[in-house]
C-alpha cells in the first residue's frame, strides 16, 4: 500500500519516474532543427552499443548532459480535487556538453549557440518546460583516435527546466484548537459544521 498524509511514514511521488530518454530526445531534437545536422549524426555521446563513429571528412555531433543543479527549495501547490494532492515545482538548471566533429565542426558549433537566442527555435523546448540560459565558450578539444588527430570542438549549454512531482496530501477534512490572546478570552474553533 502506498504511503499517504493520512498513514505517516515516507511519501514517494506518484505517477512514472522522470525519463531522461525522453528529455534526451528533446535535446537532440533542438540540436537537429538549429544545426540543420541529420537525425543519424547528432547522438547521445554515451550509449550502452554506440554506433561507428562517422569518417573523419564528416560533420556530426556528440552531446551529453553533465551535471543537473535542482534550486534549493521549489513551490508546493496543494490541488483540493478528489482527496488532495500537493504538486512540487522545482527548477533544475542542467548543463550539456555538446561536442562537434568533423571538418566543419566550429561552424556547426556556432550554428547551434547563436540559434539558440532565436526565439522560435526555443518555442519546442518551452512548451515542455525548458528554457535556454547560456551558450559558453567553444573550446578546441581534438581527440587521437586511430593514430590520427579528430578535430572536435567543445560548447557548454546551460538550459533551465521545471520539473513537477506530484506527491499524496490529503484534504484536511477537519481540525478544533484554541486561539489565547495577550489580551482577552481564549477562543476555541472548530471546522466541522455543527
Amino acid at each position: 500500500m502506498t504511503a499517504t498524509s493520512a498513514t505517516g511514514g515516507y511519501l514517494a511521488p506518484t505517477g512514472a519516474v522522470t525519463n531522461d530518454a525522453a528529455f534526451e530526445d528533446q535535446i537532440q531534437a533542438a540540436i537537429i532543427g538549429i544545426t540543420g545536422l541529420t537525425k543519424s549524426l547528432v547522438r547521445p555521446a554515451w550509449q550502452p552499443d554506440p554506433p561507428p563513429r562517422p569518417d573523419l571528412n564528416v560533420d556530426w555531433c556528440a552531446y551529453r548532459v553533465e551535471s543537473t543543479e535542482p534550486n534549493w527549495t521549489g513551490a508546493i501547490i496543494h490541488h483540493p480535487e478528489g482527496e488532495g494532492t500537493d504538486e512540487l515545482r522545482r527548477h533544475e538548471t542542467v548543463n550539456l556538453l555538446v561536442s562537434f566533429y568533423g571538418p566543419n565542426a566550429s561552424g556547426y558549433a556556432g550554428r547551434l549557440s547563436a540559434g539558440m537566442l532565436i526565439p522560435q527555435n526555443m518555442e519546442a523546448l518551452q512548451a515542455q518546460g525548458i528554457a535556454f540560459l547560456e551558450a559558453g565558450r567553444l573550446l578546441a578539444a581534438p581527440e587521437y583516435v586511430n593514430n590520427q588527430w579528430v578535430n572536435r570542438r567543445d560548447l557548454t549549454v546551460k538550459l533551465r527546466r521545471v520539473v513537477t512531482r506530484t506527491y499524496p496530501i490529503l484534504n484536511v477534512l477537519s481540525a478544533e484548537g484554541e486561539i489565547v490572546a495577550d489580551t482577552g478570552p481564549a477562543n476555541n474553533w472548530n471546522t466541522e459544521n455543527t
